[in-house]
């Protein structure tokens, strides 16, 4: 069993015993003192919180337990059910809630579940605030309402139309143009919530042509859930075959968008941020963020339309904290999390598809034609296994200095830019490993470059 308590939230396998796997005693105590926080920081005047969930087998016992916490916290909930992190997002916003909560594990397995925090403007809590949660946790530094102040529940069932006609809404989003070309758009919700909202936004941008693949949000994932290429055989075969356009994969919770191109191969998820990014520079000129894991293709395309790129230490929160500080009209991650500030601050697979299915029709290219004019790279994604004598901060200090002649960040591990590749080392927080990841022109290349730090590191060991 396991569970793991961050900045970001709690998340953990169902069952076990306090403390071990994400038990009710977990949820009930991190709710609590996540209420409490909340009633001490809001500016809002409402004492509202609104909760959504993914179609995972455990959301529904975690969710009565959530909603029951909160009233019990004295705080009124707008449960609006199956739906997706962005959804959920929008909703904080449109109810001038003081704060949300997601029940969802995102792309991990389907024994996971989690609680992601959200701040009153539909934003996940920041470093400070995460912590100061967790501390709160820890102490249970939390009371709970008498009789008279126990909050009431409400459900709202509105949102996914509301979160749609805000997409429908945004300028560069050309609903005519999409309906003209006429796709056939196949789509792998993996049977979660992104099965009830995906195929309802094609139908409301035009498209006539839908093929759904796992889109009853049962919970039972008919694949494993996180979409990357090896999950995602049965809508490559399909389009194959020839019989769609594009193909969109989302992940249990929506906010990350894969796309796969009509001859079966991956567009990649990197490349959807850059896409995206493309069409919106061409027309609203701006800066742009990614985080530092994420493909240089972004900083080129960038840098292509006389625009200025940044990066940002890796985790969503910190991607929209560059966002702001630099104006960015386009930003995100590379594992296809797309945050345009038009529509919110937050990682929106309905954006995503919206703008992408709009720059497929007016470019009048297939997606692989599309794919060619970007910038060709390639990420490879290698560890080394850590004993528990090796002091990985001193390593990490030892390759900065190694490298100092090349352009090196450390705002989130070691990021070595060399001319024509990168490489970024990061000790993970889960595991005891240093994750190596490594970007160059090809995929052979890249795996060279992580095996050439690897030697480095060794000799530095």
């Amino acid at each position: 069993m396991s569970l793991i308590k961050s900045i970001s939230g709690i998340r953990g396998t169902i069952g076990g015993a306090p403390g071990e796997g994400l038990s009710p005693v977990d949820v009930v105590k991190f709710t609590a003192a996540y209420a409490h926080f909340i009633a001490k920081t809001t500016t809002r005047t409402s004492r509202t919180i609104v909760v959504g969930r993914d179609a995972r087998l455990s959301g529904p016992m975690v969710n009565s337990l959530v909603e029951a916490t909160l009233t019990g916290m004295g705080f009124d909930v707008v449960n609006i059910g199956l739906a997706s992190t962005p959804t959920t997002e929008v909703a904080v916003v449109m109810e001038k809630a003081c704060g949300g909560i997601i029940i969802t594990a995102s792309h991990n397995p389907k024994q996971w579940n989690a609680l992601k925090l959200l701040n009153e403007n539909g934003e996940f809590l920041n470093d400070e605030q995460g912590k100061e949660v967790l501390r709160i946790a820890e102490n249970d530094e939390y009371t709970f309402a008498d009789i008279d102040s126990i909050g009431h529940a409400y459900i709202n069932n509105t949102y996914d139309a509301k979160h749609i006609e805000s997409v429908l809404a945004l300028k560069l989003v050309d609903c005519e143009a999409i309906a003209k070309a006429d796709f056939t758009v196949a789509v792998d919700a993996v049977n979660s919530v992104g099965g009830i909202v995906i195929p309802k936004l094609l139908r409301a941008l035009g498209v006539k042509n839908i093929i759904e693949l796992n889109c009853e949000a049962t919970g039972k994932f008919a694949h494993t859930p996180e979409p990357i290429p090896e999950n995602l055989t049965q809508i490559s075969d399909l389009m194959r075959s020839g019989k769609a356009d594009v193909g969109f994969v989302v992940d249990p919770d929506v906010d990350r968008l894969a796309i796969v191109m009509e001859n079966g191969e991956m567009f990649v998820e990197e490349y959807t941020l850059v896409a995206v990014a493309d069409y919106v520079l061409s027309h609203t000129p701006g800066s742009t963020v990614s985080n530092l894991s994420s493909s240089r293709a972004l900083r080129d395309v960038t840098n292509s339309h006389g625009c200025s790129y940044s990066a940002a230490a890796v985790g969503e929160v910190n991607v929209v904290t560059k966002m702001k500080e630099t104006g960015a009209v386009i930003g995100g991650e590379g594992n296809g999390g797309v945050i345009y500030p038009e529509a919110h601050y937050g990682r929106d697979a309905l954006v995503g598809v919206a703008l992408f299915l709009t720059l497929l029709a007016k470019s009048g290219k297939k997606v692989s034609e599309l794919k060619k004019t970007y910038p060709e790279y390639a990420i490879a994604k290698n560890k080394i296994e850590l004993t528990p004598d090796i002091n990985v901060d001193a390593i990490l200090a030892a390759v900065k200095e190694r490298y100092s002649t090349e352009t090196v960040t450390d705002i989130d591990g070691v990021k070595i830019d060399f001319p024509d590749c990168w490489v970024h080392l990061r000790k993970s927080n889960t595991e005891p490993i240093i994750r190596i990841y490594s970007e160059a022109p090809s995929m052979e290349e890249a795996n060279e470059l992580a095996r050439q730090i690897k030697e480095v590191i060794a000799s530095l060991a």
